[in-house]
């Protein structure tokens, strides 16, 4: 496969090494002190949506409800390195966002609104009245629809490599490069992507995995996601959030700058922001220690809305 010239230049300055990875330094170790013992458990839900979808489901039933959403093209999968720290006392649900891992891939509705009516919708089946919403990338975007629309469902909000908006020279360099793949995207075009989000060294047995999950993605599914997001026009609305929101950010997020950080942390009133030196656009898989211990910091700090 050949990579568009724009594309292959915000690749090229995005990755700090050679994929598919660097060996001088070792990858983070995942402890954060709380293991869970839960295992995970895996099931398929039929929604008023009209989808079906695949989600892992892990600790105590009449925990705290707490909703995982993963980035373009990802899975639950996407969550696995910080699944095995949160504390098993938290009701946790990583899902397969529609299109995506072994979720049903409707012919329509990939709009970062069809995605948070999903997440609404999945929240009544399950019988949760209220959730903390965890996005990373454009599952952040799904996240903040969620708050906007629905606030009184969300008891908090986490956001992760994210911004006020998804449109910027490199979401569109990347829609412009999947406007031109075959069908079945290609595997150096996954591999190549998946790596461009990070910084800091990640296990290569997790980033082989994210990028199979990635391939089970059908391009016009990919296609219509990147236009969902630029489509999307909740940017002018984030003032209206009043939920409590912790924004995580790597200091090397080779997608949404630090401008935009500062920006979501004044439009959203009352959020909290961490910066990670050295992290790229995947904190929970760069860091995911340090990303548990901000999580449930904030969580216990910021209580829960009734």
């Amino acid at each position: 496969m050949t990579l568009t010239r724009d594309f292959t230049a915000l690749l090229l300055a995005a990755l700090p090494f050679s994929i598919p990875g660097r060996t001088a330094a070792q990858p983070e170790s995942a402890d954060a002190g709380t293991h869970t013992t839960t295992p995970l458990r895996f099931a398929d839900v039929q929604l008023r949506t009209g989808v079906r979808l695949r989600y892992a489901e892990q600790g105590d039933p009449q925990g705290e409800a707490v909703i995982l959403l993963h980035g373009l093209s990802d899975s639950w999968f996407s969550f696995s390195r910080i699944l095995p720290l949160l504390p098993s006392s938290l009701h946790v649900f990583a899902l397969d966002q529609r299109g995506q891992g072994d979720s049903d891939r409707p012919a329509s509705g990939y709009t970062m609104a069809d995605l948070g009516d999903d997440v609404l919708a999945f929240m009544d089946t399950m019988h949760l009245r209220q959730a903390t919403i965890i996005g990373h990338s454009m599952g952040s975007f799904v996240a903040q629809r969620v708050a906007i629309i629905a606030p009184e469902r969300v008891r908090r909000l986490v956001l992760i490599g994210s911004a006020t908006t998804p449109r910027n020279d490199v979401v569109v360099a990347v829609q412009r490069e999947v406007a031109s793949l075959p069908d079945t995207l290609p595997n150096a075009f996954v591999h190549d992507f998946q790596y461009s989000t990070i910084h800091a060294p990640v296990p290569d047995t997790f980033m082989q995995r994210a990028i199979r999950e990635s391939g089970k993605v059908p391009t016009r599914v990919a296609r219509a996601l990147l236009d969902g997001m630029l489509a999307s026009g909740d940017s002018a609305r984030l003032g209206g959030i009043r939920v409590p929101a912790l924004i995580l950010w790597g200091e090397r997020d080779a997608i949404f700058p630090r401008r935009e950080q500062q920006l979501l942390q004044s439009r959203i009133a009352g959020s909290e922001m961490r910066l990670y030196p050295g992290i790229g656009h995947a904190p929970h898989w760069e860091a995911p220690g340090r990303v548990v211990r901000d999580l449930l910091e904030f969580m216990e700090r910021r209580g829960v809305r009734e």
